[in-house]
């Protein structure tokens, strides 16, 4: 299916040891996260030795990692003749024959995609797009009987939408736009903008204007424009629509974190597919951060023009990319910035706090929560802003403030497990309310059994009220659920010392002190080699 060549380039030798040592390389820099000297050097093996599997896997999944399309085809192209493509190899074949307008060619590959069946609930989507392709369209049809039909059906709408209005059939738009978007609710911005510029574009201004919530600076520019009448935008390609289809599968499964790196190989691949898509941009900029490539976020958030309409939305990934790629006061300048604009929202001032938290400035990061609250009326507060709040104001210790702002969120969630347990941990911590407070994390545990954080709580209530006995298997079970926690295992310490069980003791403050930080160590550097003590207690 691939044009891309396989063999050696002309002049050059097939030498094995030249190409592991370009590995070794490759895979030295990959561990210190030196991302362009490891695809160089895996480029080099490459060439050097093009019937390695194991140096074509390697490429392929650095390529995808760097952006890097040229060696993913041809490392893919590698894999793919000997028979050891990944299944997410699939779908870059197959957003390259869309790019290349081979319908015959991709319709073989989504076949062959169903057959594989990792990603067979997105043929009906793409097929459609082929469909459109080849001038003969015919919707997007999910069976009823399909096992992952709830699957497929979460992406629809949005494609429905987009493919009638590149028929110019605004009537059908409309109202699969509106199910797209109560589907996406707080992470619609984007899409928004997007189905805007494309109903404007068919003459539908005043549907256009209702996707742009006017005094919102996220929305402002587009907003401007359309009152205008200044839009222009082309209609979706099937290549197009793929990309955007990839980009809202990486982004569900990067809500689980064990989906990370996939979900960042789905972003690159729709970025590869549509490399001016400014929505799969905004994505991959996302993932990437997240998933530890945050060199690589910053680099796609700057690809998105600040003066267009996506700009504001390019600006916010940009200061989280900047954030965890360790420039945090960049981050800040930026998010400050942001945040200071008119109709800056709720979003931004949210945004600004957390870093702020991230920092140490506890202060500032309570007064951009409380900012946050202000796009609100009296008794519309959402609980999670008072959380935002009440944990900032306690991480700064400002406990009497903090306790009667958790205390609001409380009484608007009065069985929100996070809340109860953050009121009730708070509590125990200060030995203040002790029983209530115990109540309050019982109730926690009981509405979230499995929350290993909540488990801890609840096991180190029972610790500090005298229930040791009681204490211990609970916070047996936190730890199994979060082995890389140092309080928890702080914890279990303390309560298998005072149970008289040393030695799993000892063994629980190790297990912290290989994650703790800062007086955290030396408190439980001190109980490994001394016992506990009262001094050694945790807090």
């Amino acid at each position: 299916m691939l044009t891309i060549p396989v063999a050696a380039p002309a002049g050059a030798s097939v030498d094995p040891q030249a190409a592991l040592h370009a590995y070794a390389r490759a895979r030295l820099a990959d561990g210190d996260g030196a991302m362009a000297l490891a695809v160089d050097n895996y480029r080099t093996a490459l060439t050097l030795d093009p019937d390695s599997v194991d140096v074509a896997r390697r490429s392929y999944v650095q390529a995808l990692e760097s952006g890097d399309r040229a060696l993913a085809l041809r490392s893919a192209a590698l894999l793919e003749e000997q028979g050891a493509l990944p299944r997410d190899g699939t779908l870059l074949l197959i957003g390259e024959a869309l790019g290349r307008k081979d319908w015959a060619g991709a319709r073989a590959l989504t076949a062959r995609m169903v057959e594989e069946g990792n990603f067979s609930f997105l043929a009906p989507i793409i097929t459609s797009w082929i469909t459109l392709g080849e001038g003969h369209y015919v919707a997007p049809v999910v069976a009823a009987q399909d096992r992952f039909a709830a699957l497929a059906q979460r992406y629809v709408d949005e494609h429905l939408a987009l493919q009638a209005l590149d028929r110019g059939d605004v009537a059908a738009a409309v109202p699969a736009i509106r199910r797209a978007i109560a589907l996406r609710g707080g992470e619609s911005a984007a899409l928004r903008l997007t189905l805007a510029a494309q109903l404007a574009a068919r003459g539908a201004k005043a549907e256009a204007l209702m996707l742009v919530p006017a005094g919102e600076a996220t929305f402002a520019r587009a907003r401007a424009d359309l009152t205008r009448g200044k839009v222009k935008a082309a209609a979706v390609t099937p290549v197009q629509g793929y990309a955007r289809l990839l980009s809202r599968l990486a982004s569900d499964i990067a809500s689980d974190n064990s989906g990370m790196a996939l979900s960042v190989r789905l972003a690159r691949i729709a970025t590869f597919a549509d490399p001016g898509g400014t929505e799969v941009q905004l994505v991959a900029a996302r993932l990437l951060s997240a998933g530890g490539l945050a060199q690589g976020g910053v680099a796609e958030a700057r690809k998105i023009p600040v003066d267009g309409w996506y700009g504001a939305l390019g600006q916010a990934e940009l200061v989280d990319a900047l954030a965890a790629a360790g420039d945090r006061q960049a981050a800040l300048a930026l998010a400050r910035s942001l945040a200071a604009e008119p109709g800056a929202g709720s979003e931004r001032q949210v945004r600004l706090g957390r870093l702020l938290a991230d920092m140490n400035d506890f202060d500032g990061a309570a007064a951009a929560f409380r900012a946050a609250q202000a796009d609100y009326g009296d008794g519309q507060v959402p609980w999670a802003l008072l959380l935002f709040e009440g944990s900032a104001l306690e991480q700064g210790e400002r406990w009497d403030e903090a306790r009667v702002v958790l205390e609001r969120a409380m009484a608007l969630a009065p069985n929100e497990p996070v809340v109860l347990n953050y009121l009730g941990y708070a509590q125990i911590e200060r030995r203040q309310n002790v029983a209530e407070a115990l109540d309050l994390i019982k109730k926690a545990s009981a509405l979230k059994p499995q929350d290993a954080s909540i488990a801890d709580s609840l096991g180190w209530a029972r610790y500090v009220t005298g229930d040791v006995a009681g204490a211990v298997p609970v916070l047996e079970r936190a730890a199994a659920g979060a082995p890389a926690d140092a309080t928890i295992n702080e914890h279990l310490g303390d309560a298998l010392w005072s149970a008289g069980r040393r030695y799993e003791a000892r063994y629980a403050w190790s297990a912290a002190s290989l994650f703790a930080q800062g007086d955290g160590a030396e408190r439980i550097a001190a109980k490994v080699e001394q016992g506990l003590k009262p001094e050694y207690a945790a807090p």
